[in-house]
This record gives C-alpha cells, structure tokens and sequence, in this order.
C-alpha cells in the first residue's frame, strides 16, 4: 500500500512537471528561427573551446554551416576573435609558494547578421585551482579538467549571449520602422 502511495505520488509529480513546460538545466530555450542555421569561424577551429562551442550550439539545435558553403553571406556569423587564459595567485602557503590559483578565461567573439552590424560577446569565466605541490601528477590532470570545464562553460555562456544579441538585433529592427513610419519635421519658411 505504502509503494502504491508513492508510487502515485511520484508518477503525479512527474506529470505536473511535465506539463509546465520545464527545461533542463543547461539548454537554452527556444532557439529563434532566425539563428537557427549560422557559420561558426574561429581563429582556432580545432580548438577547445571551439570544439565546446560547436557541440553547445547542436545541444540546442542550431545547424552549422561550412563558412565556404555559405558565399552569398544570407546566414548569421559567429565569429571567435580571440581568446586568453590567465592565472592569478589567490592565496600562498607559509614558505611563500603558490597555494591557490584563480584562472580566468576571457573570449572576444563578434555576431553579424545578414544584413545588419557587428555585435560584439565579451565571457569571461573564472575557476580556482588548488596546487598541491606533493601531487605534480594529479595537480596536471586536474588543471586540465578544470580547462575543459571552463571552456564549457565559455561555451555556453556564448550561445546564451548569442540569444541575447538576437532580441537586441529585433529590437533595432523594430526602432527603424517605428522611426521610419514618422514623418519627419517639415520646417515652413517665414515670410518676411
């Protein structure tokens, strides 16, 4: 009886939150058609972190196209300008070696829409980093997971940024009609 219980319970628990149109953590939602399929250019194209962006933009169903494919410029542009890795002491043990780092990864990425301007992303994603210096071995792995997971993060941190600079690019669209729906001033001469 007490399994049926909670059984239905758990099964009513479900559906509730079905049926409110929660998401996963970790997806942005509704992608807008527009950006739907994009180019993805980067200055390392076989790098990390666009290795992490590519497999972040098919998470939420955006198709990449081939820069080549696309001549006529008719699809959104990614672009990766840039990107840099920094280390910062956050703490050091009694003989004054580092105990602590604080690493920063800082990505400069621009989007261009058809048609329209440049919108430049700015992410900058921070980890702290303990260095053990009894576990060279271990401190090696775990600084790489730890640059596996910042880019991850840059990553998405990106395509959140993107959506973002989609609504801004619809907000601009909506400002040139309204002000080209407005008659300008018409200034009438005086007579003299």
């Amino acid at each position: 009886m007490r399994y049926r219980t909670l059984a239905l319970i758990l099964g009513l628990t479900a559906i509730a939150t079905a049926g409110r149109s929660y998401h996963l953590v970790g997806t942005t939602a509704q992608v807008p058609t527009e950006i739907k399929t994009m180019t993805l250019n980067s200055y390392d194209p076989y790098g990390q972190l666009t290795r992490a962006l590519r497999a972040e933009l098919r998470l939420n169903d955006v198709t990449l196209i081939d820069d080549a494919k696309d001549k006529n410029t008719t699809l959104p542009s990614l672009r990766i300008i840039n990107s840099s890795e920094s280390q910062v002491t956050e703490s050091v043990f009694q003989d004054g070696k580092t105990a602590e780092y604080q690493m920063t990864l800082s990505v400069h990425a621009q989007v261009l829409m058809p048609g329209k301007d440049y919108y430049p992303i700015d992410v900058k994603v921070y980890r702290s980093f303990f260095d053990n210096p009894l576990t060279a071995l271990a401190k090696d792995a775990e600084e790489d997971i730890i640059r596996q997971e910042l880019c991850q993060q840059a990553a998405q941190q990106l395509v959140r940024k993107l959506l973002t600079v989609h609504a801004a690019g619809k907000e601009d669209n909506a400002l040139d009609e309204k002000l080209k729906q407005q008659q300008p001033w018409q200034t009438t001469p005086q007579a003299s």
